[in-house]
């Protein structure tokens, strides 16, 4: 049962990293109808950039405290994310709005390469240490433990779902973006401007990336060049799990896929004779991919037009 439950918590942990990204996905293709592949290396770019800062900040101010260095490090890497964001949706994805979807896929597939090289060739193959600025307080119930990081994380995660929510439902570019991902051509001509709505969602996304790379580099402490590409597809893969284009989706997708991935690391080993050892956990996240697809396309919670955004 301890085990059960060290799991259980850990899977939070992991999912609600899962969710934050997989919000960016559902919010750009509730609006756009795009699967921005990108996405992942974004939240790859924010890690970096956290990472690159925490570090001048330490070498700089020795004594400097560890909150105003996580603070300092995401004012840097939220616009920077939200600058990557914005550049591609204007550059390569609004040209190709009224294009066949394939070629808008294709070309977030290339936006992705793009990225994934521009990280290597600025930092470099190997990985980048993200400085230890505190020792976690850990929370022992038997031999379940929680430490003071994760805690953060889950919280911090679920107050931005919240604020998400607030914003999408109870303000006015909230309105805008239910609209324009119910009927564009009608929004538009309700005199909604679709290119900044999208342009937000863009942004929004981006910012939500930056949130949960930052989150990432402080849980690993390793940030490399290309490890926004599974990210990245675990997140689409929760974003499907829920119902992409579902924002509440979205999260029960995140959810529900950090808790498979932490069962199947913590229980494949005994349920398979130890033939799949915890390092195939990455599979079974495809695996519920498949399934999903196969069996419930539209997802767990489904489209609700109403919620899209």
């Amino acid at each position: 049962m301890e085990k059960l439950v060290q799991q259980l918590v850990n899977g939070v942990t992991l999912g609600s990293v899962y969710a934050l990204v997989a919000l960016g996905y559902t919010m750009v293709y509730g609006i756009v109808g795009l699967i921005n592949f990108a996405h992942g290396e974004v939240v790859m770019i924010g890690a970096m950039v956290a990472t690159v800062v925490a570090t001048a900040l330490l070498v700089q101010s020795p004594e400097m405290a560890p909150l105003a260095v996580l603070a300092l490090s995401l004012l840097v890497a939220a616009p920077v994310c939200m600058g990557v964001g914005w550049t591609a949706e204007r550059v390569a994805y609004r040209p190709l709005r009224k294009a066949p979807r394939l070629s808008a896929l294709i070309t977030a597939i290339g936006v992705s390469i793009i990225l994934q090289n521009g990280a290597m060739m600025i930092w470099g193959r190997g990985h980048l240490n993200f400085p230890r600025l505190f020792e976690p307080q850990v929370y022992a119930w038997g031999a379940v433990r929680v430490d003071s990081v994760q805690v953060a994380i889950v919280l911090i995660a679920a107050v931005i779902m919240a604020l998400l929510l607030a914003l999408v439902h109870r303000t006015n570019l909230g309105i805008a973006m239910r609209a324009t991902a119910q009927n564009r051509e009608v929004a538009g001509l309700m005199g909604i401007n679709i290119d900044t709505v999208i342009a937000a969602a863009f942004l929004i996304g981006s910012a939500l990336a930056a949130v949960a790379g930052l989150m990432v580099a402080v849980q690993y402490s390793l940030v490399n060049y290309y490890m926004g590409f599974l990210l990245g597809l675990k997140a689409f893969t929760a974003a499907v799990l829920g119902g992409i284009g579902n924002l509440g989706g979205a999260m029960l997708g995140g959810l529900l896929l950090g808790i498979i991935e932490a069962m199947a690391s913590g229980y494949s080993g005994d349920l398979t004779g130890g033939v799949l050892g915890s390092h195939y956990q990455d599979v079974f996240a495809f695996v519920v991919l498949v399934l999903v697809l196969i069996f419930r396309p539209s997802g767990l919670v489904g489209q609700r037009s109403g919620d899209r955004a």
